[in-house]
Parts: C-alpha cells; structure tokens; sequence
C-alpha cells in the first residue's frame, strides 16, 4: 500500500477571484491555425492540424467556447477558437446543438473532430475548469494555463484533471500550456494530464507541469492498456509527488524533458508499457525511471539522460528502480523524424520555450530557442519520412487480387446515408463519404496481409474532389504514401492487419467509391 506524503509546494499560490465575464464570439475574415505543427505521435495516424483551413472565431468566456462548437455546421466542421481571459465556472454554461455535447463544469470536447483552442492576447487561463476530450479527433490545445481543477472541495471539475482524455480519442496535440495544481490528492486535485479508455496518438509539448500531486497517466488501471503511442517533449516538470507520467501499457516517448523535485517517483513504466526516453534532465529528485507500486513490469530504452543529485531505492516486491545505473531493458522503434537536444542544455531550452504565454518558442535541435513558423506546413513530398506514390500512371488499374473484397472496414467519421463497408463491397455505386471535407476510413483484416499498392476509386460525379491524403499503416502509425487525387498509390510491401486513408483536403465532400488494396 502506497504511503500518503505531503506535497512540498516550492512557493504558495494566491488566493483567486472568481470573475464571471461576458464572452463575445466573432467570426474573423481569414481562418487562422496554431503556430508551428504538430510533432511526436500526434503527427501519425493521418496527422494533426485541428481546425485548420476552417473559420476562427475570438471567445472570452466558457459559454463562448461552447457557442463556438454548437455553431459548426455539423460535429466535424474545423474550427479555430481564440481565447483570451479568465475562464472559470461564473461563465461557463452548457450549450444545446447538433454539432456539440457540452457541460457547464468543464470544456468539454466530446464526439467532436477538427478544433483548435489556442491562448491569444493578454493571454487564457482555465481557472478550476478543466479541458475534457472524449471520443474526438484532430483537437489542439496551445498557449493555455489550466490551474487549480479540483475533484474534492468546491468547485469541482473534470474529475480533478487539468486537461483529461478518455474513450476512443485520437490524435491530440497539447502545445506550449501551463498546468498547475496547489497540492496533491489531499488537498482535492488530481492529475494534470490524464489520458485513458482508447487514447491514442497524443503529443505533450513545451509545456510547464507543476504543484501537484500527480503529473499524468496513460491506463487508469492495470487492465486498461488500450492506451499509447503518446510523445512527450521540451516539458518541464516541477514538484510533482509521481506519475511524471504513469504508464500502463503501449508505447511512449519522452525526450528532453526537465525533471526537478521529484518527491515520490517519477516515470512509472507498469504493465508492459515500453518508454524510450532519451536526453531527459534529471535533478534533485527521487526513483526517477522504474516500476513502482504494483509486481506487473513495465520497460525502458534509455540514452543520453543526466541524473543530477537523483536517489534510488532499494528494489522491492512492488519497487523496481531503473538506478543507480539505468540500462536499458527492451528496444523502442520510433516511426517519425526528431531532433535531439543535448542532455546537458535542456534546463536551459525547456526554460526559454515552456509554458503558456513564452512566444511559443521551440527548440531547434541544438540548444537554441527560436520561433516557429506561423503556421503548419504541408510535408514536403521530396522528405524521405513522408514517401510519396509511385509515379505510374494513376488511372492504370493494378492487376491481380483485390484483397478488400470481404474484408472489414471502419473509420473515423461518416455522412449521413454512407457506409465504410461501401469502400470494399466491390460496387461503384456505393460509397463513403466523412462527415466534412476530411476524415479516414480503413480496409482490416484478422491476420497479416501483405499490401503494395492502393487504388482509390472516386464515386461518379464526385471525381476531383479528394486534393490530399496519406496512406497509413495502422498499428505502426507510418505513413506508407502521400498523394493528391483519387487514382493508384505504390509502396514497398508491407505486412499489416489494417491501413487507413487519411484524406487531409477535399473541395466539397469527397465520395470514395472503392478502397482496393492489392498485394503488388
């Protein structure tokens, strides 16, 4: 049984006031995006650009974000939400819509698809109102303070996390926030970044976690393992109790990140979770790498990290440091591109870069900060991470077997009337449409099969209207070939249970009629 200790807060935070505020929402000229582009895991599975190519509307309470999301068109249309000022329970009221389930408690994400949130101005903080995303897709949340939610006391907020994920999430970047607390579980708060339930490709970046009892998990318990492939980096944690984070099952990454004031423990690899952590900063802390807490192992690749005045203790029933000389105890394959800063620098980059209300400086690679670009660019289909079709004429129909004939299908989204089974049913005439001009749907089977090339068959009268997509191996999250236009997609052959077409721009609402996959 774990032992409660007391959270040693390093500087007291003041006494809030609450301001219940009127919030204006304005639809702007142009549409706007997050700065820079999505990086780590939110990059695979088809990417993450939020509400990019949609329109952006300014929001200075709550209800005003909520208005926002009931305002789409449907739960998918892509949105930009500016937001500026203090939001807190006195202006955040639940909002009726097709296009949004909301709740006055919180911000609530849920069976959504295409949002971003992002701090501008003065600056947003989320006063005791935690950020809950659930069941949604392609949401970023940038530039943003969340503080002080609680599970315990009064007032109460999504369950006590500062940004929470659960059931069937996918594909979140987290960018450049403030996340704080005033205690541990004592004093009535939780986790800072939780994510649970089927939450899946997630990037925590340049972000400040501090004061609380509890960083984050992935898993809320031993059996729930559906969770992973989740990056965090350039994230300064600071005074946390444990959990920086708790992993139970899948596959993280966690590099150049500053750990300080460990008080309990700190990475928690558990129930088969692998971590690669590499060229992580670690100072004046306690059992920083292990499993802790429970006899079900979890695993590490590591290189390049400091341990800087760390303490280890002794291995027990349920107590399995990494230290004193952490090794190494399985390999972690990662499927994207990333520069690594020196151990030895990141206190200073993670200084300079972290946190809410920083210019959204980022890190180069070389221990100096710069700024980003002012918006996400289309990868360059010369880049050897991005691979592009074979270059054979896309209106040349492959030969041989189409193995998605009988296979099964699924997806990420649908209009009304269309079906993901109608991609490999062998008819024409049938088809799949997402519920906005983007969206995924996926061919599967119940065992390996080897897949080289693709043909994408447009339904009559739509021809044209799909401008971009990727090719993605599901379980892996590579991204086998990107291309523009309906027509044949070649790659070296792989072996896979699942792959997705991810369409990432349309003009309309594009119909595909046939999604076939043959082996060469």
């Amino acid at each position: 049984m774990r032992r409660p200790v007391a959270l040693r807060l390093q500087a007291a935070l003041g006494t809030l006031a609450l301001a219940a505020a009127t919030g204006v929402a304005l639809a702007m000229p142009e549409a706007a995006a997050a700065a820079g582009g999505a990086t780590g895991y939110a990059t695979q599975n088809g990417g993450t650009t939020g509400g990019a190519g949609g329109q952006t509307v300014r929001a200075t309470t709550g209800t005003a974000i909520h208005q926002a999301l009931c305002g789409r068109a449907d739960s998918a249309t892509p949105i930009t939400i500016e937001v500026e000022g203090t939001i807190n329970h006195g202006n955040t009221s639940a909002v009726s819509g097709d296009s949004c389930s909301t709740a006055a408690d919180k911000i609530e994400l849920k069976q959504i698809s295409n949002v971003t949130i992002v701090g501008v101005g003065g600056g947003a903080v989320f006063d005791q109102l935690g950020i809950h995303i659930r069941e949604s897709s392609n949401i970023i949340i940038q530039n943003v303070t969340v503080r002080n939610v609680k599970k315990s006391g009064s007032p109460t907020s999504n369950g006590g996390d500062a940004i929470g994920m659960e059931s069937d999430v996918r594909n979140v970047w987290v960018d450049h926030t403030t996340l704080e607390a005033s205690g541990g579980e004592s004093a009535g708060y939780d986790g800072l970044f939780d994510m649970k339930d089927n939450t899946q490709y997630v990037t925590l970046s340049y972000s400040v976690l501090r004061n609380s009892g509890r960083g984050g998990l992935i898993g809320s318990s031993e059996s729930d393992v559906s969770n992973g492939y989740v990056t965090f980096h350039h994230n300064k944690y600071e005074n946390i109790d444990s959990r920086t984070p708790l992993l139970r099952g899948g596959i993280s990454h966690i590099y150049n990140n500053h750990y300080a004031s460990l008080n309990e423990s700190g990475i928690n690899s558990r129930a088969g979770a692998k971590a690669k952590v590499d060229n992580n900063y670690f100072e004046d802390s306690k059992d920083v790498l292990g499993t802790f807490y429970t006899d079900q192992a979890g695993y590490w690749q590591v290189g390049g990290n400091i341990f800087d005045n760390v303490t280890w203790s002794e291995p027990g029933d349920d107590t399995n440091p990494a230290g004193p000389d952490p090794r190494s105890n399985t390999t972690v394959s990662i499927p994207y591109s990333y520069a690594l800063d020196d151990a030895s620098c990141v206190p200073a980059v993670v200084t300079a870069t972290a946190g809410a209300n920083k210019g959204l400086k980022v890190s180069d690679g070389g221990c100096a900060p710069q700024s980003p670009d002012p918006t996400p660019t289309d990868p360059d289909p010369t880049d050897p991470t991005e691979p592009s079709p074979d270059p054979t004429d896309p209106t040349d129909p492959p030969s041989g077997t189409n193995l998605s004939l009988g296979a099964g299908a699924d997806g990420s989204s649908k209009a009304s009337g269309t079906s993901y089974g109608n991609v490999r049913d062998g008819d024409p005439a049938t088809y799949w449409s997402p519920a906005g001009t983007t969206g995924s749907v996926s061919v599967k089977w119940p065992s390996p099969t080897t897949v080289a090339k693709v043909h994408i068959r447009e339904a009559a009268g739509s021809e044209g209207a799909i401008r971009s997509y990727r090719l993605v191996d599901h379980g892996t999250g590579r991204v086998l070939a990107t291309g523009s236009g309906a027509g044949v997609a070649s790659f070296p052959a792989v072996s896979l249970t699942k792959i997705t077409l991810e369409i990432t721009g349309a003009s309309g609402t594009p119909r595909v009629a046939e999604f076939e996959t043959y082996a060469g």
